[in-house]
């Protein structure tokens, strides 16, 4: 009988980290927050399901469809998820995979890099020019009282889904200041928005080359444009970046 692997997802690596489960003959269980598209493929051992979870939801989705493993492969931002995963596997006894897909920037990067949002939104509005926000929707609130604060203006670049559009207007931001759009981005369309915009500062996380950071650094370097980069919180030392290994560990935990 099949073993059923909960796969935390929502990345762009999801789909394919998802089939490669499939391949290997366990049962995938993909869980995301948020009910935005995506194409799990049509493999009989594939599933989805949708919406947050806290621990006491996951304890109870464990149970109901005897999940044998997680592995956590969220966004290398998204913190709380990974640490409530990581609990209930320790408490549940369960074994627990972390993969994380590579960062994007060096210690040689030129960028400047501060701790959190609250410092970055402090940096990115000390420079008096108008300020692009390409961190998603939930951690909008310093920028945005920056932004007031200072009468610097602010653009953020969110995912395209009712969800990001109703937290920007929660924010207070006005319309013409939401870019609602699905990334990555290439160069050109990122100097588009730039150039637009009259953007001098950019503010990002280090979402690894999948998530685009590395067309984003491009575009800021040709426009002679700032770089605010928030960086990513420490991994845990036991993470997978690469499908083998994952795949192996997984097979040694719960068999072939």
């Amino acid at each position: 009988m099949p073993k059923t692997i909960l796969l935390l997802g929502g990345t762009s690596e999801t789909v394919s980290l998802a089939e490669a489960l499939a391949a290997a003959d366990f049962v995938v269980l993909v869980s995301t927050a948020t009910a935005i598209p995506l194409n799990i493929g049509r493999h009989p051992h594939i599933r989805r399901r949708s919406g947050p979870l806290d621990e006491a939801q996951l304890v109870d989705l464990i149970q109901a469809e005897d999940i044998r493993a997680i592995l956590d492969a969220t966004h290398p931002y998204a913190e709380l998820i990974g640490r409530q995963a990581r609990a209930v596997s320790q408490k549940r006894n369960l074994p627990y995979f972390r993969w994380l897909r590579p960062a994007a920037l060096s210690e040689s990067t030129d960028v400047l890099a501060v701790a959190d949002h609250t410092a970055a939104a402090a940096l990115a509005f000390s420079f008096g020019s108008p300020v692009l926000l390409t961190i998603g929707s939930r951690n909008l609130e310093p920028y945005v009282r920056e932004s007031r604060r200072t009468g610097i203006p602010v653009v953020a670049r969110v995912l395209d889904h009712p969800e990001s559009r109703a937290v920007c207007q929660k924010r207070g931001l006005p319309e013409e200041a939401v870019l609602a759009e699905k990334g990555p981005f290439s160069v050109d369309e990122n100097q588009t928005v730039l150039r637009n915009y009259r953007i001098r500062v950019l503010v990002t996380k280090d979402s690894g080359a999948a998530g685009g950071v590395p067309e984003k650094l491009e575009a800021a370097r040709l426009a002679g444009c700032r770089v605010i980069v928030v960086r990513r919180p420490e991994p845990p030392e036991d993470h997978f970046s690469k499908v083998e290994g994952l795949m192996a560990a997984l097979i040694e935990a719960l068999g072939p």
